[in-house]
């Protein structure tokens, strides 16, 4: 896998290519589409896109809140990656 291999670029595109093809299989509530959503928000932080990954976490977390719950690990994994990256967009 590309992220392992140190290629935040590579991920993000590998993640943002494979998108479309879960939306279309599994829907927009499926958790697969969920957890490749909240990947793309990780690597457009980590390819140094804090604004834009603080915008991904704010447009996902709704549709995790609804799906998930509120007290569901990955809805809470979320609200605190959104926040960490409100932080770093703040630094930049």
């Amino acid at each position: 896998m590309r992220a392992k291999a140190g290629d935040a670029t590579g991920a993000l595109t590998a993640y943002a290519g494979l998108l479309p093809h879960v939306l279309r299989l599994g829907g927009p509530d499926h958790h697969l589409t969920l957890s490749i959503r909240y990947n793309l928000a990780y690597w457009q932080g980590e390819t140094g896109d804090a604004a834009g990954a603080v915008t991904a976490y704010a447009e996902l977390l709704p549709d995790m809140l609804r799906v998930l719950g509120p007290d569901h690990p990955d809805t809470l994994t979320t609200r605190h990656d959104l926040a960490y990256w409100q932080g770093k967009a703040r630094d930049r």
